[in-house]
């Protein structure tokens, strides 16, 4: 198949794009017989060259290598969680143990591992610049983590469990794939329509003829951004209660997409995997490499915000209590009531109705602010490629080019949802930068927003600005790399940093000036009036207890399942009698259940790692205070040391190492506490 499959041919398209339109499922498993088999060979010969080893025969050479592989994995694992089928799924389970294996039999290859040990050894006497021993370091972490020191029996006995890791991560996320991309709740009746607002609506309508369901038909699906202004505006409860269930019950159900069973046996093979390296347990092995480094570390910063998100989730509550009594409602306070009671409660304390705001955040608009912020900050200009065609008609290209319009990469934006596309938010890269390699990054940002009727835009909620900022703050961090080593490139970070950079963006979608120059009604083309953003501002902090308590919940669950020596026999008992000893209300709920919880389950990525998004809050409300004092969230002074220091450096330096070089000291805690509105909760 070879001479006929256009992943083994060069690709011809702009910047190196992969050829989307003639790719198919089937070229996949083909393609990677073919990249595995050149990138064992160049391993093989690293590890047999007859020289000493030095930087630029071992260390240089094994960070070129793979790059037909590279570029392979990276489009692979773009399409199946932005564009998969049944076939590609097929194609995915069937890769998954043997790429695994290829990852432990490169990271366990002796001879070549002999010759990193060789240079790590004599790092000191190298006369090695900075950023060649940070990537020496981290590379020689990168085999002794993957078992390169172990045992020759240990080593077999890791790659197995690591194959088989592969192929349940596999599972766990087409399984969650499924019960979202499978359910539809109909609204077929104007009584079932009740209370929705005129957004909602045309969203729900849109989803339906998405899906082919015809004219008159109203469908709620998974997408945050549709299920969450349902649970928002719906006045019918016992639709509120089924679109609820639905949406926390992923995963956990008897049947095909079971994820119980799944989850219990990837949290037993993860304790393995810490066994092997001499660790009591997962949590410990995973956060050896984190800022964190331990589990008191990240405990104590879950705990100094458990109690007053605690005490702020008790007044909101007394609020969300009287918008009930003034409704008339006599039935007790149930998890899918809470939303519905909370708007109301938010519209008469700050005269603040949603659907009077959202017609002012169109998608367009919003992509045009954060463009402009990136462009105020640090001299980018983007230029719309309608001629480089993506993998679905959704994805827009944009050239980014430098003040001085040379070519700083290529950016993809993937705005909204779709049945065989995953839920949640997420910025990968088609490729990495690297000036050793000549690459200039092409950096990919997924959203699930709920498309707008046709003829009309789509408007977002606050909430869904700022995933938009969010996840272009990490594209940012991927586009303004400028390293020489692909290894260290972008936001190939340690976890409890990488956040960072995508947090600290969203503060800029809320700026006053911002949002004056953009917010601007879809109808009228009228920006925000000063009252309507003063009750926007007024009303910033109301939920953040609810909001806070429903990620940490997450945060420790994922910390306490990790923590064990063995897996639960039940997860779901676990995980409910975790939060019953932390004293989690019952109407308050988590963000992720074990069952669907993508960020633990469908890679490693985050296991023993949800704390991170508030180790970083940390960081980045420290961070964008030095904007603050400096008197303007534009200054340039500070902006240029952003770049250099974080945005720029990827992982040439240690991230600790990095925030004291922007911000001249460690980070405070206030600054967050202050930012959630905790910090009278701690007083």
């Amino acid at each position: 198949m070879s001479t006929a499959n256009p992943l083994l041919q060069p690709w011809h398209a702009p910047h190196g794009m992969p050829p989307f339109a003639d790719i198919r499922p089937e070229h996949f498993q083909p393609a990677f017989d073919v990249a595995l088999a050149a990138h064992r060979a160049e391993i093989d010969a690293i590890a047999a060259c007859p020289q000493p080893p030095d930087f630029a025969n071992t260390l240089a050479a094994f960070d070129a290598s793979g790059r037909q592989l590279a570029s392979l994995q990276a489009l692979f694992y773009t399409l199946a969680a932005s564009a998969t089928s049944p076939e590609l799924q097929a194609a995915q389970r069937a890769m998954a143990a043997p790429l695994a294996q290829h990852h432990s039999a490169t990271y366990m290859h002796q001879g070549l591992f002999r010759r990193v040990d060789a240079l790590f050894q004599q790092r000191d006497r190298l006369g090695l610049t900075p950023e060649q021993r940070r990537l020496l370091e981290r590379v020689h972490l990168d085999f002794t983590r993957a078992g390169a020191c172990l045992a020759p029996d240990a080593r077999a006995r890791y790659a197995a469990v690591m194959a088989r890791l592969a192929e349940l991560n596999t599972r766990f996320a087409q399984n969650v794939l499924a019960d979202e991309s499978g359910y539809q709740l109909r609204l077929s009746s104007e009584a079932e329509l009740a209370g929705l607002p005129a957004f909602v609506r045309a969203a729900a309508r849109q989803a339906a003829q998405d899906r082919g369901l015809g004219e008159g038909v109203h469908v709620i699906t998974l997408s945050r951004s549709l299920i969450l202004p349902f649970l928002s505006f719906s006045a019918r409860r016992d639709l509120r209660e089924r679109a609820w269930r639905a949406w926390v019950g992923r995963g956990d159900d008897t049947g095909a997409t079971d994820n119980r069973a799944i989850c219990q046996e990837i949290l037993a093979l993860r304790a393995e995997q810490a066994r092997l390296h001499g660790n009591a347990c997962y949590a410990d092995f995973a956060l050896e490499d984190t800022m964190a480094r331990s589990q008191a570390a990240v405990m104590d910063l879950l705990q100094r915000v458990w109690q007053p998100a605690l005490a702020a989730q008790a007044r909101e509550r007394e609020a969300v209590l009287g918008a009930m009594t003034a409704a008339g409602a006599t039935h007790a306070l149930e998890p899918w009531d809470w939303r519905f009671y909370a708007e109301q409660a938010r519209r008469a304390r700050f005269e603040l109705d949603e659907a009077e705001v959202k017609p002012y955040f169109s998608l367009d608009r919003m992509v045009a602010a954060m463009f402009d912020c990136a462009s105020r900050l640090f001299g980018l200009q983007f230029k719309p490629r309608p001629d480089i065609a993506g993998y679905h008609v959704d994805v827009r290209a944009y050239e980014v080019l430098n003040a001085d319009g040379t070519l700083r990469g290529l950016f993809l934006q993937d705005n909204y949802a779709r049945p065989p596309k995953r839920s949640g938010a997420w910025m990968n890269a088609l490729r990495n930068q690297s000036r050793a390699l000549g690459h200039t990054p092409i950096i990919l940002n997924n959203n699930n927003f709920a498309r707008g009727a046709v003829g009309e835009p789509t408007l977002l909620s606050f909430d869904d600005v700022r995933t938009l900022f969010h996840e272009f703050g990490h594209g940012l961090h991927g586009l303004l790399s400028d390293v020489q080593h692909e290894r260290l490139a972008g936001t190939q970070v340690l976890r409890d940093f990488v956040e960072l950079p995508s947090q600290l963006y969203e503060h800029w979608m809320a700026e006053p000036q911002v949002l004056k120059k953009f917010a601007r009604h879809w109808q009228t083309d009228e920006p925000l009036p000063d009252a309507l953003l003063a009750k926007l501002q007024a009303a910033r902090q109301f939920g953040q207890g609810y909001e806070t308590l429903r990620y940490t919940a997450s945060a420790i669950v994922d910390m306490a399942a990790h923590a064990l020596p063995e897996p639960p026999a039940d997860v779901v008992a676990f995980e409910r009698d975790t939060l019953a000893r932390w004293g989690l209300p019952a109407e308050v709920g988590m963000n992720h259940r074990l069952t669907h919880f993508q960020h633990l389950f469908s890679s490693a990525g985050y296991a023993a790692g949800y704390y991170v998004y508030l180790w970083a809050e940390v960081l980045d409300c420290d961070a964008f205070d030095a904007f603050v004092e400096a008197g303007d969230v534009f200054d340039p002074a500070v902006a240029a040391r952003l770049r250099e220091c974080i945005l720029s450096a990827g992982n040439s330096v240690e991230p600790g190492a990095a925030f004291r070089a922007f911000r001249g000291r460690d980070p405070i805690v206030e600054p967050m506490l202050k930012d959630r509105g905790l910090l009278e909760s701690v007083a």
